[in-house]
């Protein structure tokens, strides 16, 4: 009896791991691999597009989160006709090195081989921490486009992270944001806005948690940061594609 039992267990849990996460497109199946970035080897899910990519989109998850939780949003790019990617970033505080590891991928992705044919544009998306080292990544070669996704900014000294590098910056930027809670330490970053010398927008979505901005999320986030709201979540989705659109014109 004690077998048969640990059978059906073994089953019930082997279903639920190769389950896919709930939110993704039926179509955004990744593909992962493991590369090294920043002197540490990561897993990286890759979403491809149908056809050939008009470009690539690297999407940074936030603070002790994980890359499947930006997963809707890399398939929603790869519908779109980008290659999407979502590493697990290497460090946990060490912002400045997960900006290195996210260089390094972008280089990766210009040069070719590790994920098929090489591209000509990048964009790089960042949600809470993630959008701090996706910021401080946005100016290596290759890169067309900064999405910030609620980000968070690390106050050091008498000054910010975010906030000192943001002047210098002369990639196209777009800032999606909450109001002020403690997830995002209280709108830390919103000084950024009137600090980007090529910001597009910098919008505030009225009501929102912290929890819209990923997808899908999970009842951790929802917990600590609140519950999230289906129209709000579409307004970050359509942000975040009418930047892809922009950013990675189609080839005629």
């Amino acid at each position: 009896m004690w077998a048969s039992w640990s059978r059906r267990l073994g089953a019930l849990l082997f279903a639920l791991a190769v389950a896919p996460c709930a939110g993704a497109s039926p179509a955004g199946v990744p593909t992962t691999v493991e590369v090294t970035l920043a002197e540490r080897t990561v897993r990286v899910d890759v979403y491809r597009p149908a056809g050939m990519p008009r470009g690539a989109v690297i999407l940074s998850h936030g603070f002790t989160r994980s890359r499947a939780t930006l997963g809707g949003h890399a398939a929603a790019i790869a519908e779109a006709g980008a290659i999407a990617l979502t590493p697990d970033l290497p460090y946990t505080f060490d912002f400045r090195r997960n900006a290195r590891a996210l260089s390094e991928l972008v280089a990766t992705l210009l040069a070719g081989g590790t994920f098929g044919a090489p591209v000509q544009r990048v964009v790089l998306v960042g949600f809470s921490a993630g959008g701090l080292s996706s910021l401080l990544a946005a100016g290596a070669p290759g890169v067309v486009g900064y999405v910030g996704l609620d980000p968070f900014d690390k106050v050091e000294g008498g000054g910010a992270l975010g906030r000192d590098v943001a002047p210098g910056l002369r990639t196209e930027a777009l800032l999606l944001r909450a109001p002020p809670s403690r997830c995002n330490a209280q709108a830390v970053a919103a000084p950024w806005g009137g600090l980007l010398p090529r910001l597009l927008e910098d919008r505030l979505i009225e009501g929102a948690s912290h929890c819209d901005f990923e997808s899908p999320t999970d009842w951790m986030c929802r917990l600590a940061c609140g519950e999230t709201d289906p129209k709000r979540q579409d307004v970050v989705r359509e942000g975040l594609l009418g930047a892809v659109e922009r950013w990675l014109p189609r080839t005629p």
